[in-house]
C-alpha cells in the first residue's frame, strides 16, 4: 500500500479523531499533509515532545475495532511524535523479525519515533525467591533485543513481586543491575514505572534507585499510578483504598526519569483533568530538567478513547506552552 493511501485510510479509521478524519477526506493533498503532520514541539514552544502510549487505545485493539499494526498512523493522526508500544499487543512476536520490521516500516512512513516498549507478564523482578526472579530477568532479554531492533531507547519493566520492603529493595536492585548490564551494549535503558505495590511508594523507589549506579537504568514516572492498596469493591470509584501523594511521588521519581507518562482519566467542561493538577505536575517535570517525551496514556471511561487522547494532548499543549 502506498504511503499516501495508508495515511488516508488511517485518518478515516474509527479511532482517529473523528473531526480530523472527516475534514481530511475533503481537503486537498497539501492540506491533508498539514493535518497529519506530527506536532512540532519546538515550533509549539514546548520543553517536551509528545508520544502516545499504545494502551490509550487498548479497548479498540482488544475488541478488534483497530489493528495494533495501525498504531503509527493513528498516533500521527493525533499529532503525536513518538510511539510507546505495549508488549501485550504482540506478546508472542518479540522475536519475530518480520513483524518488528513491519512496525519499523510503518513508524518511518508516518514520521513517528519508536520510543519504548512497556513490558508486562514476564515475571516478578522484586521477588526474593532467586530462581523465579532470575527467570523473570531472563524473560525480559528478548524485549531488550526487540527494543534495540525497533530503535527504542528503553523498555519499561514492573518492579513487582516483593512481600517484604527491605527484601524487595535488595531483589529489585539485583534484577535491575542484571537487566541493565545485559541491555548496555544495545543502548537500551531499563525503566521502572510506579505501577502498583511497593513501586507506587516514592520513598521505596528512592531507596532502590539510590543503590543503582548503571547509567542505562532509571524511572518512568506516571502521573496516576500511585495507588498503594487496591480494593475494587471499595466505595472509591478508582478502586484505590490508599494512595501515595502524587506530587511528592513525582518529585521523588523525576531525578531518575528517562521517560514520563501523562496518565489521564476524566476531564471537566473546561478541559482540565479532574483527578490531578496537570499544571502542578508539569512544573515538577520541568524543574527536574526533563526534556524528553511525555507519553499520553488515557484510561478514562467517560469519554471515548480518541476523545480522551485529544483532551490529554490539548491539556499538555496548553500547559506546556504556558510553562515553556
Amino acid at each position: 500500500m502506498k504511503r499516501r493511501h495508508f495515511i488516508e485510510r488511517a485518518l478515516q479509521s474509527g479511532t482517529a479523531l473523528s473531526l480530523l478524519g472527516l475534514y481530511a477526506c475533503k481537503a486537498s493533498e497539501k492540506e491533508k499533509k498539514q493535518l497529519v503532520d506530527p506536532l512540532n514541539h519546538s515550533e509549539n514552544n514546548l520543553f517536551f515532545k509528545i508520544s502516545l502510549a499504545q494502551w490509550s487505545l487498548h479497548r479498540a485493539f482488544k475488541s478488534g475495532k483497530e489493528s495494533p499494526l495501525n498504531f503509527a498512523a493513528l498516533s500521527r493522526g493525533f499529532g503525536c511524535e513518538g510511539l510507546e508500544y505495549v508488549s501485550q499487543f504482540f506478546q508472542d512476536k518479540a522475536q519475530d523479525k518480520n513483524y518488528l520490521t513491519g512496525l519499523n516500516t510503518r513508524a518511518q512512513a508516518e514520521g513517528q519515533q519508536n520510543v519504548l516498549i512497556m513490558i508486562d507478564d514476564e515475571g516478578s523482578l522484586a521477588d526474593a525467591r532467586q530462581k523465579s526472579r532470575l527467570q523473570a530477568v531472563e524473560n525480559h532479554y528478548k524485549w531488550v533485543e526487540a527494543a534495540h531492533f525497533l530503535g527504542c531507547h528503553a523498555i519499561r519493566v514492573n518492579l513487582a513481586g516483593g512481600t517484604d520492603k527491605a527484601e524487595a529493595v535488595k531483589a529489585g536492585v539485583d534484577s535491575l543491575n542484571r537487566l541493565s548490564d545485559f541491555a548496555k551494549d544495545s543502548n537500551v535503558s531499563i525503566l521502572v514505572e510506579n505501577h502498583g505495590g511497593f513501586s507506587s511508594d516514592g520513598q521505596w523507589m528512592t531507596e532502590v534507585f539510590s543503590q543503582i549506579s548503571r547509567e542505562n537504568c532509571g524511572t518512568l514516572p506516571d502521573f496516576g499510578n500511585f495507588c498503594l492498596t487496591e480494593n475494587y469493591g471499595s466505595i472509591n470509584s478508582d478502586g484505590c483504598d490508599k494512595a501515595y501523594d502524587v506530587y511528592q511521588g513525582m518529585r521523588e521519581l523525576m531525578p531518575y526519569a528517562k521517560a514520563v507518562s501523562a496518565k489521564s482519566y476524566d476531564f471537566d467542561e473546561n478541559g482540565n483533568h479532574i483527578k490531578t493538577d496537570y499544571r502542578k505536575i508539569l512544573k515538577i517535570v520541568k524543574e527536574a530538567g526533563y526534556r524528553g517525551f511525555i507519553g499520553i496514556e488515557y484510561e478514562g471511561n467517560k469519554a471515548p478513547e480518541e476523545k480522551g487522547i485529544e483532551l490529554t494532548r490539548n491539556l499538555l499543549l496548553k500547559i506546556g506552552k504556558e510553562l515553556s
